[in-house]
């Protein structure tokens, strides 16, 4: 797992992973500290080391203050679920207002719809289709995303990231 040097990840979903070669690659150019290892090790003729579990960049990165377009974000804003019916399959996106009626390609005009509702709308008008999105979609932040993505954790979470995730989740007395 990579860490920011404020040791919080990089990203939260999908949570900020590195393969094992460039971990490894980081430690020998010191771009990363590395602040856990895993049991296993690799060795080389003459060297040999621990695999890195958590690194932290040396180097603070400064977050994106906005969201990239994509059609993965918009799927995360949407928390992976169809904007007409909750069906959390066959996601593709829809244009609210379609484009052939001037409708933009835009934050605030697509939403996550599933192949079977984007097909029944088709080129309507919400009006005209009697199908209107569960939420009226809007740019996200990235705190927006962030909050999201923890609903979706991956499938694998070692044990020793554990401590360096959802750090700004409110404690239990």
């Amino acid at each position: 797992m990579v860490l920011n040097a404020d040791f919080r990840p990089l990203s939260y979903y999908p949570l900020s992973l590195w393969g094992w070669q460039d971990a490894i690659k980081a430690v020998f150019l010191d771009r990363v500290n590395i602040v856990s290892e895993y049991d296993k090790v690799v060795k080389s003729p003459s060297f040999e080391m621990r695999l890195p579990s958590v690194v932290s960049l040396k180097a603070y990165v400064r977050p994106s203050r906005q969201p990239a377009f994509t059609r993965f974000n918009v799927f995360l804003r949407d928390r992976f679920t169809c904007q007409y019916c909750g069906q959390q399959e066959e996601l593709t996106f829809d244009h609210v207002i379609p484009r052939s009626k001037g409708g933009a390609t835009t934050w605030e005009n697509v939403v996550a719809a599933c192949s079977p509702c984007n097909l029944r709308k088709s080129d309507r008008l919400p009006d005209e289709a009697h199908m209107f999105p569960a939420q009226k979609p809007y740019a996200p932040t990235v705190v927006d995303l962030h909050r999201n993505g923890r609903l979706f954790p991956p499938n694998y979470l070692h044990e020793s990231w554990m401590d360096y995730l959802y750090w700004d989740s409110v404690l239990e007395p």
